[in-house]
């Protein structure tokens, strides 16, 4: 697919734009933190069966969105669906990473960088350049941060006109929650089949089910 520019620059500055509008008691920080968490929780919920996970996520939720009022909660919807637009109209790309360091919630304090994407394209072209037509790839990223490389990945084999949605599954961690809700939601929307884990990869072996989202392709659910 190819990118309108313009287009693309002008949606994404929309959502950096709402939440420099919402920071005011929060740290933009916050307000991306709290925006890609409801995102996620309103994703996992929205495919699985009300149960007491399904309870405790929701209990989350709403200790999150009641910190803003009724204005505030309509903004972060529009910023959900201009999130949708990109993925839907613009394509495959780490628009969360990109929005994440352009609106002032990256820091040195917070210590959270996410490689640019052209970067993590470059590997993923490397890496996929043997890849044959009809092969199931299997990815583990252990410290997956936003998800840059896997929608990387993900792109090369669209680009090698390779069903990715089919051909591809994954597994990902990360001990930060942020980056886990980021690469939830964006591998929920390019429809990847993903197990989405909070954990420390080389110290625990056992993840409850608390700890992992898995994304509407990979449960069988169309959003």
């Amino acid at each position: 697919m190819e990118t309108n520019i313009n287009s693309f620059v002008s949606a994404e500055k929309q959502i950096i734009n709402s939440i420099e509008k919402l920071s005011g008691s929060y740290t933009p920080y916050v307000i991306f933190t709290d925006w890609v968490k409801m995102m996620a929780i309103s994703i996992q919920n929205s495919c699985t069966i009300h149960n007491k996970l399904w309870d405790t996520r929701e209990k989350l939720y709403l200790d999150t969105v009641k910190k803003y009022n009724s204005g505030e909660v309509a903004l972060f919807c529009k910023m959900h669906g201009l999130l949708w637009q990109l993925y839907q109209e613009y394509g495959i790309y780490d628009y969360l990473g990109d929005i994440y360091m352009r609106s002032g919630a990256g820091s040195k304090m917070t210590g959270q960088f996410f490689t640019p994407f052209h970067v993590s394209e470059l590997c993923a072209i490397i890496r996929l350049k043997d890849v044959k037509k009809d092969e199931n790839i299997k990815m583990n990223e252990p410290s997956v941060g936003g998800g840059g490389m896997i929608l990387a990945s993900a792109k090369v084999l669209c680009d090698k006109g390779i069903n990715y949605q089919k051909n591809l599954e994954v597994v990902a961690q990360d001990l930060d929650w942020n980056g886990v809700y980021m690469t939830y939601v964006q591998l929920s929307m390019t429809g990847i089949k993903a197990v989405v884990v909070q954990g420390d990869t080389l110290a625990e072996k056992d993840y409850s089910a608390e700890k992992m989202l898995v994304t509407p392709a990979k449960i069988g659910v169309l959003l």
